[in-house]
């Protein structure tokens, strides 16, 4: 893990810092549902983790950032279409080019249709962590 450099401020790091994170979040719509039950197939967690990333590699080192490569990948719960997920990531360590990440997929409300009320939604008291997974990406060097 390295350690950022000091800049010519006292105290002013260059370089990204570990506890960084990013949050986002999203609606699931229908036209994303695979399954029966209205289910979203476990890729849709993968693509959302890919975003949260570039975020963050753009705020820990000005760009975009490329995914090398993801560890353990768990699908914890289901995720449906008519969910509000919200995608965390959270950096963990920094190389000199690689940055490790820690992500997770919570489902914080979801759709609750019924005949007499096909829009009907709840928040939901807890949120359900659907997905987690650890990630690394690679920056390109600074110059």
């Amino acid at each position: 893990m390295s350690t950022p450099e000091i800049g010519p401020e006292i105290g002013h790091e260059i370089g990204p810092k570990i506890g960084t994170a990013v949050v986002h979040r999203r609606y699931v719509p229908y036209s994303h549902a695979h399954y029966a039950g209205n289910l979203v197939d476990g890729a849709y967690s993968l693509g959302l983790f890919g975003d949260v990333a570039t975020e963050m590699c753009m705020v820990t080192d000005g760009d975009e950032g490329l995914f090398a490569s993801y560890d353990d990948v768990q699908f914890k719960a289901p995720v449906r279409a008519g969910d509000v997920l919200e995608i965390t990531c959270e950096l963990v360590k920094a190389g000199r080019r690689s940055r490790v990440m820690e992500f997770a997929v919570h489902v914080v409300a979801r759709g609750a249709a019924t005949e007499d009320r096909p829009g009907a939604a709840k928040v939901l008291d807890e949120p359900i962590l659907a997905t987690s997974a650890h990630g690394t990406v690679v920056v390109p060097e600074s110059p």
